[in-house]
């Protein structure tokens, strides 16, 4: 399958090891922790992203997945983050400079090729404060790909998730957060968000999963609702387990699951990512095993 990422990150975090210092230096960025995951679930992925800069240089050998890319003049963005009290705290951030218009047109057409060949397209955003793409964009490679055969999996907030919607995607990930914050749902009560999966259904979209951070995700598919409760595993860090849970989605459809056993396989992904401090990077094995104790129980909504 293929993974769009726009602009990967070059990540460093500090964290303890024997009460020294621990440096680690990884890539990063959504799309590069979900293709990690789908790496690890054994599907072939291959992740298009735009490099450049001294920051693009170094992330070409840490991505670790198949890798397709543009060499661009736009520096890719970087962070720091401090965590040997326990807490992620920034220390730094930079943004990924914007791609100019041929960098972007060379970056549509090459994850376009990919996402036909492999025949499931996973469309991931930049950082939250990172504009290397326009919004646009999303839009136009979401029905591109889909009217050429290729499933569409978005997980994106705020305009890009707008455009992306615009263009008939097959399944949208998104949190309760930011269905409220993107004023698609009045509150993050049950009801509210199955307004809101029902209001994206119109636009085309086969199934909407909507993570609720501890409480039991929420989606919709054949016209109907279920709760998914996945097995309670110890937390170490929470970050990136929206991320792993879209991989895992998106590696079930890849493998031709129903769209049941392919909500399992997301939200063991998410629970295995919450217990590791790497993220998106639990072992496919593990992610396996607990797909059999994900519960699903059908929720009817009586408003």
């Amino acid at each position: 399958m293929a993974v769009f990422a726009p602009s990967p990150q070059l990540t460093v975090t500090v964290e303890v090891l024997d009460d020294k210092p621990d440096i680690h230096v990884h890539a990063g960025g959504q799309g590069v922790w979900q293709s990690r995951m789908i790496k690890s679930l054994g599907v072939d992925v291959v992740l298009c992203a735009a490099l450049g800069g001294e920051t693009g240089q170094v992330l070409r050998h840490l991505v670790g997945v198949d890798l397709v890319s543009r060499e661009v003049t736009a520096r890719n963005g970087a962070y720091v983050h401090d965590r040997r009290d326990g807490a992620r705290d920034p220390v730094v951030a930079m943004p990924a400079d914007a791609l100019s218009r041929h960098e972007l047109d060379d970056l549509y057409e090459m994850t376009l090729v990919e996402g036909l060949r492999a025949g499931v397209a996973v469309l991931s955003g930049p950082a939250a404060d990172d504009e290397p793409v326009p919004d646009s964009v999303y839009e136009r490679l979401t029905r591109d790909l889909r009217d050429n055969g290729c499933q569409v999996v978005v997980d994106l907030s705020g305009g890009r998730l707008a455009a992306a919607l615009a263009g008939g995607p097959t399944v949208v990930k998104v949190s309760h957060e930011e269905l409220v914050s993107d004023g698609l749902a009045d509150s993050d009560a049950l009801p509210d968000l199955a307004r809101a999966c029902r209001r994206m259904a119109e636009q085309g979209v086969r199934a909407v999963v909507v993570s609720r951070a501890a409480a039991e995700t929420l989606a919709m598919y054949d016209d109907g609702f279920v709760l998914v409760e996945p097995p309670r595993m110890s937390t170490v860090d929470t970050r990136g387990g929206g991320d792993s849970m879209t991989a895992g989605l998106a590696a079930g459809l890849a493998e031709g699951l129903s769209m049941e056993d392919a909500l399992k396989l997301g939200a063991a992904a998410g629970a295995v990512n919450v217990m590791r401090h790497g993220l998106g990077s639990g072992s496919g094995e593990v992610v396996r095993e607990l797909a059999g104790r994900v519960k699903l129980e059908r929720w009817e909504d009586n408003t």
